[in-house]
C-alpha cells in the first residue's frame, strides 16, 4: 500500500512539472493562454453577474493572472529570452490577493487581499519607472499632481463612511495605487489604459468598504479589473518588444 502510494504520487509530481512546463514554454505568440485567459475570464464574470461572490463557481478567478503570466512566459522568442520580473512579481501578488478575497468576506482576508495588492502596485511602478515612466511625468509634471489631488480628495469623501481601523490601511494602498497609475500615464497607450481601468475597479471596492453602491458593482469591478490586467500585460510586453526591435 505505502509503495502504492508512493507510485501515485510521484505520477501526480511528473504530471504537474510537465503542465507547468507546457504553460510556460516559449512559442512567440502565446494565444493558448491568451484563450485560456479569455475563457476564465468569461467564467467569472458570469458567475459575478450570477450573484455569485464567493464559492466554487468562483474557482476560475485565482487562475486569472497565472494566465497572463503563462501568456507572458509563451509568447518569447525562445527561453533565453528574460520576462519582467516587476510583471511576474505583480501577477503573482495579484494571484494571492484574489485568492484571499475570494476564500473569506471578513476584515481579515479584505486585508490580506489589500496587502497582497499592495505588492503589485509596488512591482507595477519599479517597472514602469523601467519603461520611461520617469520621462513621461517630467514632460507632463501636471499628471502626477492631477492624481495625487484625485487620491486626496476620493479619500476625504470615502474615509468617514469607513470603519476607522480600515482607514488608514485604505489611505495607504490607495497611494500606492494612485502612483502606480501615474506611473502608468508617465509611459503612456495601453499600459495607461489598463492602469486606469484598474484604479477604476479599485476606486469601486473603496465605494463599497464605505457603504456606498452603485447597481452592477461587484461585475463592474471584477470586468475593470481583468481588463486593466490584461491591457497592463500585453502593453507591458508590446513595449518591450518595441525597445528589442
Amino acid at each position: 500500500m505505502m509503495i502504492t502510494r508512493r507510485s501515485t504520487g510521484r505520477r501526480i509530481r511528473r504530471a504537474a512539472a510537465e503542465a507547468a512546463a507546457r504553460a510556460t514554454r516559449p512559442d512567440g505568440h502565446g494565444r493558448g493562454a491568451l484563450v485560456a485567459f479569455g475563457a476564465l475570464a468569461a467564467a467569472d464574470l458570469v458567475a459575478v453577474a450570477g450573484d455569485r461572490t464567493r464559492g466554487p463557481r468562483r474557482a476560475a478567478k485565482p487562475l486569472l493572472m497565472p494566465a497572463l503570466a503563462s501568456y507572458a512566459l509563451r509568447r518569447r522568442a525562445d527561453e533565453r529570452t528574460p520576462v519582467p520580473a516587476t510583471l511576474m512579481a505583480g501577477l503573482a501578488c495579484a494571484t494571492a490577493g484574489d485568492t484571499a478575497l475570494l476564500l473569506d468576506e471578513h476584515e481579515p482576508a479584505f486585508l490580506l487581499g489589500m496587502a497582497a495588492f499592495l505588492g503589485t502596485q509596488v512591482s507595477y511602478t519599479a517597472g514602469y519607472a523601467r519603461l520611461g515612466a520617469l520621462r513621461g511625468l517630467r514632460r507632463r509634471p501636471w499628471t502626477a499632481a492631477g492624481c495625487l489631488a484625485g487620491w486626496a480628495a476620493a479619500n476625504a469623501v470615502l474615509a468617514p463612511s469607513m470603519e476607522k481601523r480600515l482607514r488608514l490601511p485604505v489611505a495607504g494602498y490607495s497611494l500606492a495605487l494612485t502612483v502606480m497609475g501615474a506611473a502608468a500615464l508617465g509611459v503612456g497607450g495601453r499600459v495607461a489604459a489598463g492602469a486606469a481601468a484598474f484604479v477604476g475597479s479599485d476606486l469601486l471596492i473603496g465605494l463599497q468598504a464605505s457603504g456606498r453602491r452603485v447597481p452592477s458593482q461587484e461585475l463592474l469591478i471584477m470586468a475593470g479589473y481583468i481588463l486593466g490586467q490584461y491591457l497592463i500585460t500585453t502593453g507591458w510586453l508590446d513595449r518591450l518588444d518595441e525597445a528589442d526591435s
